[in-house]
């Protein structure tokens, strides 16, 4: 299936949202699918499976333009969360089948073959005139600070929870932002009462 793998490293389940990079052909953008809220998860994966996702050039063209069911568009959500990271193509195996695996490094490689290009200029024509909007995008993507999946492998315990801790902060303070802008709802509880006869 097309737009899926997983990381090299420690196998982790991704789906590849730029094959390469503008400026940066041996760096890939990927989003891990483990740690997808599961409304985001299941809609994402139908959104590959679907023939539209199948069909799209990079997965981002039709990330840009569609939706989660809380109303977020996906492409905006997922880089607005952190959830999109920059990898070495060399470090993604892609799954375009149950038994058969290639290096995103080496299908680049031989897409740009096939179309008469070298691999830079894959980011930038493809034979596809490019979409202003997930081109904008991308540049936005790139210029930010990412991780590489496989960086918090390397860190020590100390440095998880520290890392942890800055992430819980940063979280909390995003949620009281949001509460501010919209209040949530309180629920109100029924009190189920009990007759005995």
């Amino acid at each position: 299936m097309k737009h899926v793998g997983k990381m090299k490293n420690n196998g982790a389940k991704i789906a590849v949202v730029y094959r390469t990079l503008p400026g940066d052909s041996g760096s890939a953008l990927v989003v891990g699918t483990a740690s997808l809220p599961e409304s985001w998860h299941d809609s994402l994966m139908n959104l590959i499976q679907d023939t539209s996702g199948q069909s799209a050039n990079e997965l981002a063209d039709i990330l840009a333009v569609r939706k989660f069911p809380d109303g977020h568009t996906m492409l905006d959500a997922l880089h607005t969360n952190g959830l999109l990271k920059k990898v070495p193509t060399s470090g993604v195996i892609m799954t375009p089948a149950p038994n058969a695996s290639v290096l995103l490094s080496e299908l680049n490689q031989i897409i740009a073959e096939q179309r008469g290009v070298t691999i830079d200029q894959l980011a930038i024509s493809e034979g596809v005139k490019p979409n202003p909007k997930t081109s904008k995008k991308a540049e936005e993507i790139i210029s930010s600070p990412a991780e590489d999946l496989g960086e918090i492998e390397n860190l020590s315990p100390t440095q998880l929870r520290s890392k942890a801790d800055k992430l819980f902060k940063e979280a909390q303070a995003l949620r009281k932002q949001a509460d501010a802008l919209d209040p949530p709802k309180t629920k109100k509880k029924e009190v189920i009462s009990e007759e005995v006869e």
